[in-house]
């Protein structure tokens, strides 16, 4: 501690950006997130149209249960089908490689953007396990900097590409904190021009007008409205120290799987045989999980959340098996999407799971500690593990036991592949 002082002392301070410098970012950065905000709300309320004409409207039509075995293999594999006509046919492909990106964008060309856009409402609706944010932060970055560069050429391209990625994360998680911490993170060990807030100065108005923009319109709750969780105690310290590694554990199966599985599916080397392939995978999937496994997983952790003792051990434990599988397949075969709310769904489902098996383990405990796992091997960001962990309990307590179960299970994880893969197949690390 006292090296450490010395050399804030001796190290010289970076200067602070003067307000003049930053204030004429403040109106640039609401318009990118209230925009960002919009392109998110408008793919989701389509998917969700999509969604009821699929899974309710057509299947009473026909008189054939809305998840019945049959019926959700027909969608998944007609999902692939519609998936696959727009990588193959729409100019742009959809994007690159989905298994190649993250919440680190990059800025494609403008006609990509309508068939990304298309494929990820269609993979939305259909049923795969993918989440949204991969592909709307992809196009939102693009039209930031596209429209960013005509209206202030002189401003930097990273400028817009950090404004737009801000403004959807806050979207997404209806807070700019969000935001903020995956900026943090990713401005760990580069060089910044003034103080650290400088550099989040922008970029957390452009989330804040996102997150508002979202709240307004869509009202986005990440609380699963458990059980209330006190003080915490030493039982509590000792489950999440358990749960969480075991959480990354069981996430890391996943990563080190994933460029077997991709290369599986890219032997097929035709969209129309991979994503169709993919579809009939998870429609098999989908029969053993039940269809509480499809979708993204948001609005299913809410609905295993309401009852936690509704469910045995096994039965929670097939369904986090059976996502994380999904997970797997969607995001090997080609579907555009994201990880984040499917590896919350697996992590939610296995804390669940510590509680049917030990009673004495909190549910709020089991399931934030079981996120918190999860999302440290599929995402390998700290912070926003910590923050999606935290914010499914309103509770206080949690983040000293989340803090705390955090370091054994980054031990498990820092260092070896990611859940991302380069352009040749080979593991992120």
């Amino acid at each position: 501690m006292r090296v450490a002082q010395d050399s804030a002392r001796q190290a010289p301070s970076a200067p602070a950006t003067p307000a003049r410098a930053l204030l004429p970012t403040v109106v640039p950065a609401l318009l990118v997130g209230v925009a960002a905000s919009l392109v998110l709300l408008g793919v989701s309320a389509a998917a969700e149209e999509l969604q009821d004409v699929l899974w309710q409207d057509v299947p009473d039509a026909l008189g054939v249960g809305r998840y019945s075995v049959p019926w959700m293999f027909a969608v998944l594999v007609a999902t692939g089908i519609a998936v696959g006509l727009v990588v193959w046919k729409v100019p742009g492909h959809a994007g690159p490689d989905p298994a190649t990106t993250g919440l680190d964008a990059p800025v494609l060309p403008p006609a990509v953007l309508p068939g990304l856009l298309l494929a990820a409402a269609l993979m939305l609706a259909g049923g795969p396990s993918l989440g949204p944010e991969n592909p709307i932060i992809a196009v939102n970055v693009s039209l930031a900097v596209l429209l960013g560069a005509r209206a202030a050429p002189r401003t930097p391209e990273r400028a817009w590409v950090a404004l737009a990625e801000a403004a959807t994360i806050g979207a997404l998680f209806g807070t700019p904190v969000a935001a903020a911490l995956v900026i943090s993170e990713a401005l760990a060990g580069q060089r910044i021009k003034g103080r650290l807030w400088d550099s989040l100065f922008a970029p957390l108005a452009a989330a804040g007008a996102g997150a508002l923009t979202a709240s307004l319109v869509a009202e986005p709750g990440f609380d699963l409205h458990l059980p209330p969780f006190g003080r915490p105690g030493w039982g509590d310290l000792l489950a999440a120290l358990v749960i969480a590694p075991a959480g990354a554990l069981l996430g890391m199966c996943a990563v080190h799987a994933f460029p077997y599985v991709h290369g599986a599916f890219r032997r097929l080397r035709h969209p129309m045989l991979m994503l169709p392939a993919g579809g009939v995978v998870l429609g098999a999937l989908a029969a053993l999980g039940g269809h509480l496994t499809l979708f993204k997983g948001l609005d299913e952790i809410a609905v295993l959340a309401h009852d936690p003792e509704g469910r045995s051990a096994g039965g929670f434990a097939t369904m986090a098996v059976v996502k994380l599988a999904a997970l797997l397949v969607a995001a090997s075969c080609g579907f555009r999407g994201g990880r984040i709310f499917p590896a919350v769904f697996v992590g939610t489902a296995l804390g669940l799971c510590a509680h049917a098996l030990v009673p004495g383990v909190h549910p709020a405990v089991g399931v934030s500690a079981g996120v918190l796992g999860v999302l440290l091997a599929v995402t390998r960001q700290g912070w926003v593990s910590l923050f999606v962990a935290a914010v499914l309990v309103a509770s206080p307590g949690i983040l000293t036991l989340l803090c705390l179960a955090s370091l054994p299970a980054w031990l498990l994880v820092t260092g070896r592949p990611q859940m991302q893969l380069r352009a040749d197949g080979s593991a992120v690390r």
